[in-house]
């Protein structure tokens, strides 16, 4: 969630707009998640059933605190 809150303040200083930031926010979550839970954090994928199932798990809370953060942040600062 952590990234989102990030990400979403960053795309509305930016200012990123429509299915570009959005598009660019879901492949940066999901390539910067299973990139730590291939890498630094390994998880025994027997147990997991698979890697991209944890890159999955906390996607639509994280997807929902970023749109929520870029659109006050786009708001508050481009809107007169």
């Amino acid at each position: 969630q952590i990234i989102g809150l990030v990400f979403g303040i960053v795309w509305g200083v930016v200012p990123l707009h429509g299915i570009v930031g959005i598009a660019l926010f879901c492949a940066l979550n999901a390539g910067l998640l299973y990139l730590y839970f291939t890498y630094y954090q390994p998880a025994d994928e027997e147990e997991v059933g698979d890697t991209w199932e944890l890159t999955k798990e906390g996607f639509m809370s994280s997807f929902a605190i970023f749109l929520v953060a870029w659109i006050m942040t786009y708001s508050g600062l481009h809107f007169d």
